[in-house]
């Protein structure tokens, strides 16, 4: 996204776009909070800690910048979208030098601890010993190898299974 906006005079742009929902601004929102993210809030601080050792690159001040638009913007205030722990993360991803295309792989690894932690819980409940998952691969089972650049672009090969929690959410907000 910031590679995308390029220079700070393409934000107001860019900002139009997200409002005329043309473009998406990634690393704002959350599902779970709907003010600021208290995790943000120090994740930001050390941001601010990792730019003053690395200094701070254009797109990162882009981020900044789109940071300080967001949290002042009507628009953004009032649908509560604030910067979320993917943002700062992903600036501070990028302040180290990391590619772009690394990020989700980034922001994986540290989720896998409470991944891991969920799955042991469900070990060890004897009442709720029955996992439902909520997507299932239904491609191909096996496949060669492909070296990044032979690749072709392919469909994804997942189904989601709502559960009935997002069932009901839906039919009530049918109605």
């Amino acid at each position: 996204m910031l590679e995308e906006i390029g220079d700070l005079k393409n934000i107001p742009q860019f900002i139009k776009d997200v409002k005329d929902r043309k473009k998406l601004l990634m690393g704002f929102g959350h599902r779970v909070y709907k003010n600021y993210d208290p995790r943000a809030k120090i994740v930001k601080q050390i941001a601010y800690q990792v730019f003053e050792i690395t200094g701070k690159e254009p797109l990162i001040e882009i981020a900044i910048e789109l940071e300080k638009i967001a949290l002042s913007d009507p628009y953004f205030i009032q649908r509560k979208l604030y910067p979320n722990v993917d943002f700062y993360s992903g600036v501070i991803y990028r302040a180290l030098g990391f590619p772009t295309d690394m990020f989700p792989v980034l922001f994986t690894i540290p989720r896998v601890a409470g991944w891991l932690a969920h799955w042991k819980e469900y070990l060890n409940d004897k009442e709720n010993n029955i996992v439902r998952p909520r997507q299932n691969y239904i491609g191909p089972e096996k496949r060669n190898y492909l070296p990044v650049e032979q690749r072709k672009e392919f469909p994804i090969y997942l189904e989601s299974n709502k559960s009935s929690r997002q069932k009901r959410r839906e039919t009530a907000t049918i109605s």
